[in-house]
Parts: C-alpha cells; sequence; structure tokens
C-alpha cells in the first residue's frame, strides 16, 4: 500500500500555519449536522470530545471506566514539555524539535513533530486558563525542571502528580460540553469494533460492560484515543485495564500498524518482588533531576547501602554520560542499568535492582526541600516498599511503560481508513523509537486540544456522506463479529484462567522482545506465541455470562488481542535488522554497546497491513526524510 503522509511542502517553521489556512472549513451552523464519536476519554480523548464539542458538533464519547477521571492520563507524574524558554537557558521551539528527534533515534517524521514543539506552547496557556495547578516559583512564575533527553529545564509539573492535574483540566472541560449536551458520554461501555462502510469509518460496535448489550453507534467520523499497549508485557506501569483492543480491531477492519517493536521501558520503576504481582510502579523520571543512581563496584555486594562507601560506589550514569548524566533518555538509562545487573551488581534479593539514592540532595536542599519536590513519590514509595526514601536509597528497575508504535497516521493524524482519526499514544507519529520523557502528555494534549479539530473539519467539508442505518450489511457483520467472538470465549469450557495465559505471553515478551532482542530470541518467541494462542482459545476458562458485568470476559476478549498483537511485534522486530531507540537488537551496537542504526536500509515506518485470518500481515514502508536534523550516532557524553 502507498502510504501519503500529506505533509506539506512548505518550509517546516510555517507547515502547519500554512496547512491549516488550505484545509477546508464547515460552517458553524452546518456544524451540528455531523456526528462524530470519540473512543477513550484520557489527555487526547477529553481533549479531544469537549473541543469537538465546543465547535458544535454532536459528539459520543466512549470509555470503559465508570468515570472519564479514571483515564489511565492519570498516572502521569513528572510533568509535561513546552518550550517556554521561562528559565532562559537557551530553550526555543527547534531546539525542542531537535531533541524529541534525536531522542527518538531518527525514526520518526519530522514535520509532525515540529508541529508538536510548536503547539506545546499553546498548551500550556490553555491549561493554566483552565486553573491546573503548574508548580510556581517563589515570585508567581511558573517553575520548570529537568527531564531526560535535554539539557534545558524546560518541563512544566505539579508535584509528582501532573497527568492527574491535567487530566482534571480537561475533564472540566468535557463535562462542560455534556452539560450543554454537545457531547454525549458512555461510560462502562468497551469498544469491541469498527464499523467500516464503503471504505469509510462510519461506526464503532460497544458491548455495555453492566448488563453485555451489543450495540452499534453511527456517525461520520471515528476518534481513536485509547493508548498503548503496554500491558502485553503482562507486568508493566500501565494500569490493568490498558489493552490494545480498540486499535488492534481497527487494524483487522484496514488500518495499517506502524512500528508496533518500538515499545519503550522506564529506568525508574519499583522493582518486581515475587510471582504474585499483576503490575508494576512508575517511579517518576523527575526523580533523577535530583537522585542519584549507582550501585557497588564489587560485583555480589550485598551489604546495605549506607555501609558501602562512596569510594565503592559507581554511579555509572554520570560516569558514562557526563554531559547529561542521570538525566539521559529512558532507553540509554534502562540498558545500562540491566547491563549492571547483568553484571552481577544489581541490588535487592532478587539482584534485578539499582539504587536512586536522595542524600546529595538532601544535603543541598534539606529534607523538606526534596519533599516539596517529590513527596507524593516519596510516600508512595513508602507504603509500597516499606522502606523510607529519606534514609535508605530507592531501588529501581526498568519496566514496560510507554509504546511508540501504534496505528498508522498521516499530517492529519488520520489512518489508513477514511474518516478514522487516531490521537495520542494510540498512533504511531511523533516519538519515533523513543519517547523523551515529559512528552506524552504534550502530544496528547496537542492532538486533543490543537489539531483534530482543525483536521476532522477538513474531512468533514471535504466528502460526501451517505446515509448509513443500523440495518446496513455492515453493521450487523460487526455486530455478528463481536458475538462470535464472546460465544468462543464463554465456550472454551478450558481449565486455566486468563491471568495464567496473560502471565506466560509476558515472559515470552518480555525475555524476547523486552529491552534486548536477537534473532534466536525472536524466532523462538516466533514459534512459542502461535501455540500459546492456540492453546488459549482451546483451554481458556472464562467464567460467568455475557449478560452481567463480567471481568473475566473483558480481560479474555483483551488477551486474545494481545496474543495477536505480540506475534506482529516481534515479526516486526526481527525484520528491522537494526538497533535504534527502544528497539535494541542485541546484534547491532557499538563498541561501546549504543544502539547501531543502518539508516541506509532502515529509515522508514514500517507499517503492517492485515490480510486475513491466518495470512502474513504485509509490509508497506513510509520513507523518512531529514532535511533539517541530520541523523547522526546519537551522543549524550
Amino acid at each position: 500500500m502507498e502510504l501519503k503522509s500529506g505533509v506539506p511542502s512548505n518550509p517546516i517553521e510555517t507547515s502547519w500555519d500554512r496547512h491549516k489556512f488550505n484545509l477546508k472549513l464547515v460552517n458553524p451552523a452546518n456544524k451540528r449536522k455531523y456526528s462524530l464519536i470519540v473512543v477513550g476519554s484520557g489527555l487526547a480523548g477529553a481533549s479531544a470530545a469537549a473541543s469537538l464539542g465546543e465547535l458544535g458538533y454532536n459528539v459520543q464519547c466512549f470509555c470503559y471506566q465508570d468515570s472519564p477521571r479514571r483515564a489511565h492520563s492519570i498516572a502521569a507524574q513528572g510533568g509535561i514539555n513546552a518550550s517556554k524558554n521561562y528559565q532562559n537557558d537557551g530553550d526555543s521551539v527547534y531546539r525542542l524539535f531537535y531533541d524529541t528527534v534525536k531522542g527518538g533515534d531518527f525514526r520518526a517524521r519530522e514535520a509532525n513533530v515540529y508541529r508538536l514543539a510548536e503547539l506545546s506552547m499553546n498548551i500550556i496557556d490553555q491549561c493554566v486558563a483552565q486553573g491546573v495547578p503548574f508548580a510556581r516559583e517563589y515570585g508567581g512564575l511558573l517553575a520548570n525542571r529537568s527531564f531526560g533527553g535535554a539539557q534545558v529545564s524546560r518541563t512544566f509539573y505539579a508535584r509528582g502528580q501532573t497527568g492527574q492535574q491535567l487530566l482534571l483540566g480537561a475533564y472540566q472541560a468535557l463535562e462542560r460540553q455534556i452539560g450543554l449536551g454537545t457531547v454525549k458520554m458512555f461510560t462502562r461501555t468497551e469498544m469491541l469494533d469498527l464499523i467500516v462502510i464503503n471504505g469509510k469509518a462510519r461506526g464503532i460496535v460497544t458491548r455495555d460492560m453492566y448488563d453485555g448489550k451489543i450495540q452499534s453507534f453511527l456517525a461520520d467520523a471515528v476518534v481513536l484515543a485509547t493508548g498503548g499497549y503496554g500491558n502485553v508485557f503482562y507486568l508493566s506501569t500501565n494500569a490493568k485495564g490498558c489493552n490494545t483492543t480498540a486499535i488492534w480491531r481497527a487494524y483487522k477492519r484496514g488500518a495499517l500498524f506502524a512500528n508496533p517493536c518500538f515499545t519503550q521501558i522506564h529506568p525508574t520503576c519499583i522493582p518486581v518482588s515475587g510471582e504474585y504481582q499483576s503490575k508494576l510502579t512508575l517511579m517518576s523520571e523527575s526523580l533523577r533531576n535530583d537522585g542519584r543512581i549507582w550501585v557497588p563496584k564489587k560485583a555480589g555486594d550485598k551489604r546495605p547501602p549506607g555501609q558501602i562507601p562512596e569510594g565503592e560506589r559507581d554511579y555509572y550514569l554520570e560516569r558514562r554520560y557526563p554531559a547529561f548524566g542521570n538525566l539521559v533518555p529512558r532507553d540509554i538509562a534502562s540498558r545500562a542499568s540491566k547491563a549492571e545487573c547483568d553484571a552481577g551488581r544489581g541490588v535487592g534479593e532478587t539482584g534485578l535492582g539499582v539504587y536512586l539514592d536522595f542524600a546529595d540532595a538532601i544535603q543541598r536542599l534539606g529534607r523538606n526541600g526534596v519533599a516539596e519536590r517529590y513527596g507524593n513519590l516519596c510516600d508512595m514509595y513508602e507504603r509500597i516498599t516499606g522502606e523510607n526514601p529519606y534514609q535508605v536509597p530507592m531501588r529501581i528497575f526498568p519496566a514496560s511503560h510507554y509504546t511508540m508504535g501504534g496505528l498508522w497516521v498521516d499530517y492529519n493524524l488520520m489512518s489508513t481508513i477514511p474518516g478514522l482519526y487516531v490521537l495520542g499514544e494510540a498512533n504511531f507519529s511523533d516519538h519515533g523509537a523513543n519517547r523523551l520523557g515529559a512528552s506524552a502528555l504534550m502530544q496528547g494534549l496537542a492532538d486533543g486540544y490543537f489539531i483534530i479539530p482543525y483536521t476532522v473539519g477538513g474531512y468533514l467539508a471535504g466528502t460526501s456522506f451517505e446515509k448509513v442505518s443500523a440495518d446496513a450489511a455492515e453493521v450487523k457483520e460487526a455486530e455478528a463479529n463481536v458475538a462470535g467472538i464472546t460465544r468462543r470465549l464463554l465456550g472454551a469450557k478450558g481449565k486455566r484462567t486468563v491471568d495464567s495465559f496473560h502471565r506466560e505471553l509476558g515472559k515470552i515478551m518480555w525475555e524476547n522482545c523486552g529491552m534486548g532482542r536477537n534473532e534466536k530470541g525472536l524466532q523462538e518467541a516466533l514459534r512459542l506465541i502461535p501455540s500459546l494462542r492456540e492453546e488459549f482459545r482451546k483451554n481458556v476458562r472464562v467464567p460467568g455470562e455475557n449478560e452481567e458485568f463480567n471481568q473475566s470476559l473483558e480481560k479474555a476478549g483483551r488477551l486474545a488481542d494481545f496474543l495477536e498483537l505480540a506475534e506482529l511485534m516481534c515479526l516486526d522486530a526481527l525484520e528491522r535488522n537494526e538497533s535504534c531507540g527502544g528497539h535494541f537488537r542485541e546484534e547491532y551496537q557499538t563498541r561501546e554497546g549504543e544502539a547501531l542504526r543502518d539508516d541506509e536500509h532502515y529509515t522508514y515506518v514500517a507499517a503492517w497491513e492485515f490480510t486475513g485470518e491466518g495470512g502474513a500481515p504485509a509490509l508497506s514502508k513510509e520513507p523518512l526524510v531529514f532535511d533539517y536534523v541530520k541523523p547522526a550516532q546519537r551522543s549524550y557524553k
């Protein structure tokens, strides 16, 4: 399939403004004639639904939580980037653009990244106007701190709960439109299929999670803002409900899936403590501003950290990357921590951990100064581990956190299915092979507040829509497909739980397609996953019925999609014979152990097309062109 990105030919500095001008407009009086569906109510979904409703469109917004406030965006801790240059430290739109392209290891589309950097400033103004309580300096000006992959302070924050505060801002905007009647909210309603009629996305099929009712909703366009697929690893920092079902079902209806192997492992998470765990907990990257990461120099040293003298500690990130120190990008910090643990210098009972130490910061700022910046994070850590991080160093280890891959979209954020838009983490567009910290919130709000209101209008104004009804053959077929999936899951009557299968899949993926990948491991995963998927279909036990609140059924449907996506991830990782960002093929690394790209053969977006059940996915390639930031070996030394 030919992939047309639709990137404007203007100079990058004026591309978005010119593009907005060239988009067709919908007359204000005509907007209420159009209906739109938004799936997801996190930062991207809530901001999109609120903005589109305020413009006058008829919007239906869906989420599987009992309230939009419970979207996983609420869990984001550290901050949101913006090129305001309030610190007068050399930041600019171009520098944020440069840092993001470089941080993504030159595997992102330049035009999309520049637009994101440009819109970042608008986001802060929008959120301040909504009353988001960003941290402020003593004099009242907005405060900033640093995040990985940057040498300037551009991250705006609200202690360690920035995502929560931003989501409350978007939520109040959404609730206002719900009150005005422009948005109709459907909670506890899960999208299970996409309705495509005459080649255009025209609706979705949902399941009411209270009573199991299967229902179709029709519209003129569909917006997916359903987040990423990090829970394919089972243990991740994502909420347990986070899943791939919406975008995976759209993939099976014709939307191409781009760069599925680009997954992010976050370096600062609380380590695994036992087989009983069902998820992991993030410790914000912001902690690396003042916390110093170290391990004992001697392998196998099990002394308590307070008994290890300064001279016997290895602050390995500061040693290896003196220019950036503890604030190197996430993929680099994660691999460095793994290397230390693999060499026997890991800490804790399992040896899978490194120290994040605030002793120097407490000496410099005082305990209250550290608590003022990170108090809620320190409290969370102590509640989970029983250890006081003001007295002993935190123990951290990398874990699955974010996915840069997602449905392919063009410059307008439209997928390969006309009328299907994809926002936030659900698309692939802005972060390349590695996302910089504090950029996820930036992308979600840019997509929802400042991009989709323009681009969806251009589509609606330039498209003729035939009338569709719930009796259309395509609608009935999609409903029958959902009912069939549900019937097969409930009818298996096997002996194993859904979680046992998910845990096994997670181990396969972590060991073979996690922080490090190689040809042998990926081929092994491609052998194991189809076998596990077949056993799941025959031997899973899903108790209960469809016509009730049935979380086992919900989890089974989501896992069925993860079992298919996992195979595509491994196939994509095997096809990409290079290392870049979070995709680290162990065969392709520099002498210093850094990612070794192959720009001659792999400077493209890999977009995979579903070819039918049992068929091999078809690969299409979108070449990436770098006119402004020339690809080079990343160096943070």
